[in-house]
């Protein structure tokens, strides 16, 4: 089994850099040429298909949609994932703290597999915990507060009532508050993770994958005679990196802009 994880994008226009560059990097996944990307003697380096594509949370800075109405600028990723979908690679989208009622048109629509908190997933013989990683600090208490109201049902409905141009303006306002809220060092953030990460090691997880702190981490531990492996995924606004995991192994990649 092939997979690719990546998270925090945070796209916005079409026209950014960051924007172009996973296009570029989402093409380069279609011609099997990740195994080039990674720096690592254990790899091929032999074109590759990939099986599993996972989003883990934050690839639009913004996300309220309804199932005819997606933001114009958002049109070029998602045709794109299309495509990779139509080619035989599953998608696999984690809700993060900038986009959220993604199911209506992601699973409903396109029939891609969406997890609004966190998923557990089997890779090949590993069990693997997958989250945006947002609610890993749950001392956050302004944050967790604003986030469920903002996941709240009756918020659900009022946003699909407004005007699109609207609902846009309100989802890039929410989008600026939610940054606010959890500004934090990256490397105090990442700590916290690895607390999780920890924590939940002893529930027989061998793999943590997270997204939020932008990043990139990769570190093994050895729990009860098991190998275990805790991955910050970093972003794709200033490192580009990926995670890449092949046969019960994983390696962390960085995209080289072109």
């Amino acid at each position: 089994m092939k997979a690719i994880f990546i998270s925090d994008a945070h796209l916005k226009r079409a026209t950014d850099e960051r924007y172009a560059q996973l296009m570029n990097f989402l093409g380069d996944i279609k011609d099997g040429k990740v195994r080039f990307m990674v720096d690592s003697d254990e790899l091929g380096k032999d074109a590759a298909p990939v099986d599993d594509i996972y989003i883990v949370g934050d690839l639009f800075d913004f996300w309220f949609s309804q199932k005819e109405k997606i933001y114009p600028e958002f049109k070029l990723i998602i045709n794109k994932l299309i495509e990779l979908q139509k080619a035989g690679i599953s998608i696999h989208l984690c809700e993060g703290n900038h986009d959220f009622f993604m199911k209506e048109y992601f699973h409903d629509v396109l029939g891609m597999e969406v997890f609004e908190e966190q998923a557990e997933i089997k890779l090949d013989n590993l069990q693997a915990l997958i989250a945006h990683g947002d609610m890993v600090d749950k001392t956050n208490i302004k944050y967790v507060l604003f986030r469920k109201i903002l996941r709240s049902r009756p918020f659900y409905h009022f946003q699909r009532f407004i005007p699109s141009s609207i609902r846009w303006a309100l989802a890039s306002i929410s989008s600026n508050a939610s940054k606010e809220m959890t500004i934090e060092d990256g490397g105090v953030l990442v700590e916290k993770m690895l607390s999780f990460a920890q924590d939940r090691f002893k529930e027989d997880y061998d793999a943590i994958v997270l997204g939020h702190c932008h990043k990139p981490v990769l570190r093994y531990y050895v729990v009860e005679g098991k190998k275990k492996t805790f991955v910050a995924l970093g972003d794709w606004i200033r490192h580009y990196s990926f995670l890449y995991y092949e046969n019960s192994k994983f390696f962390l990649g960085y995209y080289r802009p072109r």
